[in-house]
């Protein structure tokens, strides 16, 4: 553990996980059929005061793999066009290497072990992530393959609200539904979301100490 002296570090915090943010859109639901669209990951530092704050989101288009399936009914939620001539996107091996290599140097640049998975109902990001890479065979992963952190549990545990949009609100951000089902946006407002939370903790037990010691203080002696 950092002294006083010290700067806390993220390593610590999370027993040696670099949390980062994900977030995916897809064809569908299942993860072995239905496309991989959108991927975004946002990862988080640490300040000299023990907060955490996202970074910049790291993203890409993803070209759905040869055999894959699109759901109508998924299509129109998400709104996205596979096939749009300006979308830049990329093929499955090539997005995953997009988004693998600057988790990577994070997860190095923080002295942490490994990545893991934030997300909103991340058991699905997991086993979308999980399934493009054996898909695809790729052996560098920075996440570790199953667990995760889930902001449905934390927002409602920290403000009573399971359901995205109003976990954000709840927390004092901001939510637009007209953004909302992109993978950029979700993990975002996910992000800030899990930093509020870890933030909010972190207050909460700086007070509580803060009122033992006034209370230790206060005995006779």
């Amino acid at each position: 553990m950092s002294d006083m002296s010290t700067p806390p570090r993220i390593a610590e915090r999370f027993r040696g996980f670099l949390p980062v943010i994900v977030d995916v859109e897809t064809g569908g639901f299942d993860v072995e059929r239905h496309a991989l669209l959108e991927i975004a990951a946002v990862v988080v530092r640490m300040d000299e005061e023990g907060m955490i704050h996202p970074e910049p989101v790291v993203s890409t288009h993803v070209q759905p793999f040869e055999g894959s399936e699109l759901d109508p009914r998924s299509m129109e939620i998400t709104g996205i066009d596979p096939h749009h001539p300006f979308r830049a996107a990329l093929p499955e091996r090539q997005a995953l290497d997009h988004i693998f290599g600057p988790v990577r140097r994070a997860v190095r640049d923080a002295g942490c072990q490994r990545a893991i998975l934030v997300g909103h109902n991340a058991a699905f990001d997991v086993a979308v992530l999980n399934a493009a890479i054996r898909r695809t065979q790729h052996k560098k992963s920075p996440f570790h393959p199953f667990s995760c952190f889930d902001t449905v549990t934390l927002g409602g545990l920290a403000y009573g609200q399971t359901v995205l949009s109003r976990a954000v609100e709840a927390s004092g951000q901001r939510w637009d539904s007209r953004e909302a089902h992109a993978a950029v946006y979700d993990a975002e407002r996910t992000a800030e979301l899990f930093c509020s939370v870890v933030n909010r903790w972190r207050e909460m037990n700086e007070l509580w100490r803060n009122r033992q010691i006034k209370a230790y203080t206060a005995l006779p002696t």
